[in-house]
């Protein structure tokens, strides 16, 4: 019923252990000083009713001891239920009987035997002798706190002689039960106070809303209990029967919450008691300086799939178990696991800087390292985790997994093990996401903020201009001019991207018709996304509008990213296929920063592969990257491929590139991307192929 807090964690070992030790003798200093106060007020007490002959005239009713017996055996059977905290708590049921015993035969007899029902308590708790005294204390007091409302009110249900008695009476008792509660909550509250003064460290919480209710229950079934006493003992073993139903509730109540807090198959918390052991170490309403520093771990594993698809969902839940029990074994103490679905797990742990959560994160993927043996299987276990922490990268829960959650991607991107949260990688914070709604409001309003530019391809041996790429420019109203690599960014894992990518092809092919028209006939390059190339629809469009304004499908070049080949290549390679079959070229943009295998050269139907601008610009000044362009190109040509070179904006690059072998070049130096209606009239200014 009494919650103990964790003190801070140390910045050193040895200094750790001395202030650890210092707030350990004085929380037990406190605790026994507490303790002992309470008790001797409830001492007092009861020397003043063995004064009185309370004492003397309780135990010559055999009802008293009945109900002294009961109490002792409802305390030694009752449920203990786990807290919202984690921790044990038990109702105790002996309030009932204490309470109808101080309405029966004053207060010395009811603290004699709460006294003994606390020991009970705390044998069954195995609570340390001075949080016993600590309990019996407490309740002594709230005890002599309502015998005294009973000495002012003077109840005597069984001589009253009318309604008015009656209703004097009932109030007496109602606002007894009242006092002992507000006497209980007072004490607790009152007991935090001093210890967070004395030590620091908040150890005792005041009582929360449902354990009040629970015992204003049970001290309201005491007058019921001491009217059945007078009229027969007999009656007095019938209290069970309501104090079994109160049990019932209690143990339903605590098995609902307890599912709404615990993952039914691993045992861990869940995503509810993962929130709820991240606000008990930092509450809301804290300034960021305070509060304990926090550690948000989310692993996910790899290849878990694999496994369910493989062995079965039995197996794989077994798995889970498995990787929950290593979990919670490689945790410290105060760190709190969870699955929160799937193969998702997460951690919530103090941490008071970056090394401290990484060397968390590290001691997980350790235990994670042994293969788990599934029915005579060894199977590996490994995982991507990302890591935020609090209150650096945010001071409330959703913010802080949020986080975790873009570094765990971000590790599954860069085949890492482990990934810290940086903003700078974060494309989907709230400013971004909000720069997202622009510009899908300013795709379907059509407000000519958006728009396509094209930038010429030259020819490196002639000079003359071959072709185009269409590339997209966003002017925000406020913002100004949107880097369109920021944009796509934000975009290519949302439905935008396929907005983006039909208004490309309408536009690059209406343009197309447009330039026919002039007299001119220069290939267009368009850029897609692996969304794009996932389904038929790309292909569909694209030879819709072909047909529609009459342009040759082999004016007509589609841009992938090296990078979208790096995932499921079976996918994406029929819908390039059937692209390459319907006459449109295919040409692999940023080649080198993708990590893509030689054998998607030789296997995909390639016309060119364009070097990224990275390589070109070091080309002039850094050997590598001179290394990488030449051996680039003569890749190219065995392999029958034209190469394009990006962001060339000197003539001693181009120069360079030239002598390489380079096949076309774009970038500053011939021409900034241009509004299609401006490409004729800087066409008439340059040569274009006969």
């Amino acid at each position: 019923m009494f919650r103990v807090e964790a003190p801070p964690a140390p910045l050193t070992p040895r200094v750790g252990q001395a202030v650890k030790g210092s707030v350990r003798r004085q929380r037990f200093s406190l605790l026994a000083a507490y303790g002992i106060g309470v008790v001797l007020l409830g001492v007092v007490g009861l020397t003043l009713s063995t004064i009185s002959g309370e004492l003397a005239a309780g135990f010559s009713h055999p009802e008293f001891w009945l109900m002294a017996s009961l109490a002792l055996l409802a305390d030694a059977r009752a449920f203990i239920a786990l807290g919202r905290h984690g921790k044990p708590v038990m109702i105790c049921p002996s309030l009932c009987f204490t309470f109808a015993i101080l309405l029966c035969w004053g207060l010395g007899p009811a603290i004699l035997v709460q006294a003994a029902a606390a020991a009970v308590v705390a044998w069954r708790m195995r609570y340390p002798p001075a949080r016993a005294a600590l309990m019996a204390g407490q309740f002594s007091v709230a005890t002599a706190a309502a015998f005294g409302v009973l000495v002012i009110g003077r109840p005597d249900p069984f001589n009253s002689i009318g309604t008015v008695d009656a209703v004097r009476d009932a109030v007496s008792v109602v606002a007894a039960a009242a006092v002992w509660l507000i006497a209980y909550q007072l004490l607790r509250t009152l007991a935090r106070v001093a210890s967070r003064r004395r030590t620091g460290v908040q150890m005792l919480r005041p009582a929360p809303a449902y354990e009040l209710l629970s015992i204003a229950a049970l001290l309201l079934l005491s007058p019921l209990l001491a009217v059945s006493a007078h009229v027969s003992a007999a009656f007095v073993p019938l209290v069970f029967v309501p104090l079994y139903a109160f049990e019932r509730m209690a143990r339903l109540s605590a098995e609902r919450d307890r599912t709404a807090r615990v993952d039914p198959l691993t045992d861990l918390a869940n995503r509810t008691g993962l929130r709820a052991a991240f606000g008990r170490l930092r509450p809301n309403g804290l300034h960021p300086n305070q509060g304990q520093p926090l550690a948000m771990l989310l692993l996910d594993l790899n290849r878990f799939k694999y496994v369910n698809d493989a062995l079965g969902h039995e197996v794989g839940d077994r798995l889970l178990i498995a990787v929950g029990q290593r979990l919670r074994a490689a945790l410290p103490a105060g760190a709190v696991a969870a699955r929160l679905g799937g193969d998702e797990f997460a951690v919530v742990a103090p941490a008071n800087n970056e090394c401290q959560a990484r060397r968390l994160a590290e001691s997980v993927t350790e235990a994670m390292a042994t293969p788990v043996v599934l029915d005579g299987l060894q199977v590996d276990i490994t995982g991507s985790i990302g890591v935020a922490l609090a209150p650096r990268d945010g001071d409330d829960f959703a913010t802080v997994m949020r986080h975790a959650d873009v570094a765990m991607y971000l590790a599954k991107q860069r085949g890492r093990p482990i990934q810290t949260y940086r903003a700078e990688d974060d494309h989907n914070s709230p400013e971004r996401l909000g720069l997202l709604t622009d510009f899908r409001q300013a795709l379907e309003s059509g407000d000519g903020s958006v728009a396509l530019h094209h930038q010429p391809q030259i020819d490196l041996a002639t000079g003359r201009v071959v072709g185009f790429e269409a590339l997209l420019r966003w002017e925000h109203p406020t913002r100004g001019a949107i880097p369109p690599g920021d944009l796509l960014r934000i975009a290519e894992h949302t439905p935008v991207m396929r907005m983006i990518t039909q208004r490309v092809i309408d536009e690059v092919v209406a343009q197309q018709g447009r330039w026919l028209a002039a007299g001119v006939k220069l290939r267009s390059s368009l850029n897609v996304s692996i969304r794009d190339l996932h389904g038929e629809e790309i292909l569909t469009q694209l030879t819709a509008r072909l047909a529609e304004h009459n342009v040759p499908a082999d004016l007509i070049q589609v841009e992938v990213t090296e990078s979208a080949l790096t995932a499921d290549l079976g996918q994406l390679r029929a819908t390039i296929e059937r692209l390459a079959d319907a006459g449109v070229a295919i040409s692999l943009d940023d080649f080198g920063t993708g990590y893509s295998s030689l054998q998607h050269l030789r296997r995909l139907p390639l016309r060119e592969i364009k070097i990224d601008r990275s390589f070109v610009a070091g080309i002039a000044h850094n050997a590598d990257d001179a290394v990488i362009v030449r051996s680039t190109v003569d890749l190219a040509r065995a392999l029958g491929l034209r190469v394009v070179a990006e962001g060339v904006e000197n003539h001693y690059t181009a120069r360079l590139l030239a002598e390489a072998g380079c096949d076309l070049a774009q970038g500053y130096l011939y021409a900034p991307a241009m509004p299609g209606d401006a490409v004729v009239s800087w066409l008439d200014r340059h040569p274009t192929p006969a």
